[in-house]
């Protein structure tokens, strides 16, 4: 197919597929009949010869849209750092004062966020740099949602860290029962933790979360952050460490 041909099959395609003349071209509604039906016998003969154009422009509109996904959350995260970063409901481990924050979306029933969970432990132990902040985001029913309220109320016994990994490393099913027999395990008081659970506050962090992770596009768990980069999925160690290689070059 020589050049004009080729211009014109394209400008062929934009015009029926978005009915929008370019200049010096009718629309394709604005063609008769016979014009247009034209116009399509040398689209199909086209798309005949060369069914990956349709593949190819399929993937270059998957990747404009991916693209321009990553650039509003990039804005979205800019936009509530405070959010992120500073909000005293979160638990934190690592160095609380540390330089690099690297913030967690999770459920304690996900079985990503337990794949990754030795990871985040292990950079903790590996670079005294890092500061951790765990956003309970429990998406897979009650029982992740009672894991989650018990976690944030162990918070009151100063146990949190133990107790959450504790729970990230449980193989069985979280149920009420192996959730205060974790806790005892840890040395929470499980008397005490099942009255703490009852605290309204607990749903109110749970349900700003929901909402901040609703903001910033994130649907499943785990989701990592640092400073504007979200990264969905499990990460190992080095995928962790990558990210806050990025984040801190990116400052």
């Amino acid at each position: 197919m020589n050049r004009f041909r080729y211009f014109m099959t394209a400008a062929t395609l934009f015009l029926v597929f978005t009915q929008a003349p370019l200049p010096g071209l009718a629309a394709a509604s604005e063609l008769d009949p016979a014009a247009r039906q034209s116009m399509e016998q040398v689209i199909e003969q086209y798309i005949r010869a060369h069914p990956e154009v349709i593949e190819q422009s399929l993937q270059a509109l998957e990747t404009k849209r991916e693209a321009e996904e990553k650039a509003k959350q990039k804005v979205a995260l800019a936009a509530h750092q405070r959010e992120l970063f500073n909000d005293p409901t979160s638990p934190v481990s690592g160095n609380a004062s540390g330089e690099i924050t690297l913030v967690e979306f999770f459920d304690y029933r996900c079985g990503y966020c337990k794949r990754a969970a030795g990871a985040v432990t292990q950079l903790q132990h590996e670079d005294s740099r890092v500061r951790v902040i765990y956003k309970d985001f429990p998406i897979l029913g009650e029982t992740s949602e009672l894991a989650a309220k018990a976690a944030l109320a162990s918070q009151t016994q100063g146990k949190h860290q133990a107790f959450h990994e504790a729970m990230l490393a449980f193989k069985g099913d979280l149920t009420k029962e192996s959730l205060l027999s974790l806790a005892g395990d840890v040395g929470l008081d499980t008397t005490k933790l099942e009255a703490d659970m009852r605290n309204p506050e607990w749903q109110k962090v749970i349900d700003t979360n929901r909402a901040l992770a609703r903001t910033l596009g994130i649907s499943g768990t785990p989701g990592f952050i640092v400073g504007t980069e979200l990264v969905p999925g499990a990460l190992d160690l080095n995928g962790l460490k990558e990210l806050i290689a990025r984040g801190t070059s990116a400052r």
